[in-house]
């Protein structure tokens, strides 16, 4: 199902075993296993369920040295230790065919049916919560790749803060923190395709309308920088990858509680929008309503290229 990063199954006696699976290509080298490990984990962990084991699959073209995959597998297991979860089979092999290396992981929690949350539990009137800035991957990653460019158009100072925040893409902290609020019905990180895909996603699953107010989205000056330089529009800024944002919809009288928890532990969270009845699904402007963009343009690729 659209929307749906993880599977849960039934073991019996209400428990389930939440699963999810995921790819890892592309990322900066020296964070290669802490992305593979916080990839599957994140997505557990917004089912509620602590991520408590793994496996992990690693592919690499036929030079690759062994000293390669030591390395992946140490950032690896120092990523799962954080994360208290135990890595508990895998594989490796080299490959014709392959230019660069691939990574799998497939994470695994154990969870009772009552504390189950997926992304189509959204209910009318609930409101939606965004734990961290549209396009924070997008930017992280710009900066560190693209170092030049990033200190052109940030500044050396903020280029530098930018590229210090890998460890922000991720959802695990947040999502177990909101899965113990108690009024949280739905959450979904904004990966691939950003806000526009996550919460189009949400409201699909969940047969709900919803309204958001552009001024109260968390667009940072670096990311309205990007879109200047990248000539973006506004749903592309919209649609920017951003894993380790998350959207969480709370009940109207946990909210307030939702995001002290979350400002304990230095996430800046902020109420940006409702979900209604009905299809409705609008963005508030200074000039008005329009709506939202019903699919996603997310221009990743062409920025980090």
């Amino acid at each position: 199902m659209p929307g749906f990063d993880s599977g849960a199954h039934e073991l019996g006696d209400d428990t389930y075993l939440v699963v999810s699976t995921d790819p890892c290509i592309g990322v900066p080298k020296e964070w290669f296993g802490w992305f593979l490990i916080h990839y599957a984990a994140s997505d557990v962990a917004l089912f509620g369920a602590q991520p408590q084991y793994g496996t992990i699959n690693l592919l690499a073209p036929p030079k690759t040295t062994a000293t390669v995959f030591k390395t992946i597998m140490k950032q690896a297991c120092e990523a799962a230790r954080e994360l208290e979860m135990t890595i508990i089979t895998g594989h490796t092999g080299t490959y014709n065919g392959l230019s660069t290396v691939v990574g799998t992981c497939t994470a695994y929690g154990i969870i009772k049916r009552d504390e189950l949350i997926t992304p189509a539990g959204a209910r009318r009137g609930d409101y939606l919560i965004c734990t961290k800035p549209l396009g924070l991957e997008t930017l992280v990653n710009f900066a560190l790749t693209h170092k030049k460019l990033a200190t052109e158009l940030f500044g050396r100072r903020q280029a530098l803060k930018l590229s210090s925040k890998v460890k922000m893409q991720t959802c695990v902290l947040e999502a177990l923190l909101l899965a113990k609020v108690g009024g949280v019905h739905a959450m979904h990180d904004a990966t691939e395709g950003g806000f526009v895909a996550a919460l189009n996603e949400i409201a699909d699953a969940s047969k709900v309308g919803f309204r958001v107010n552009l001024a109260e989205l968390p667009i940072t000056p670096e990311l309205e920088k990007l879109a200047e330089h990248f000539h973006l529009t506004r749903q592309q800024i919209l649609s920017t990858s951003s894993t380790g944002t998350l959207l969480a919809a709370v009940s109207p009288d946990l909210k307030a509680k939702a995001v002290a928890i979350l400002s304990k532990h230095g996430l800046k969270a902020k109420v940006i929008g409702v979900f209604s009845k009905g299809k409705e699904r609008l963005l508030k402007t200074e000039s008005g309503k329009e709506d939202f963009p019903s699919e996603a343009d997310d221009p990743y690729a062409r920025i980090m290229a």
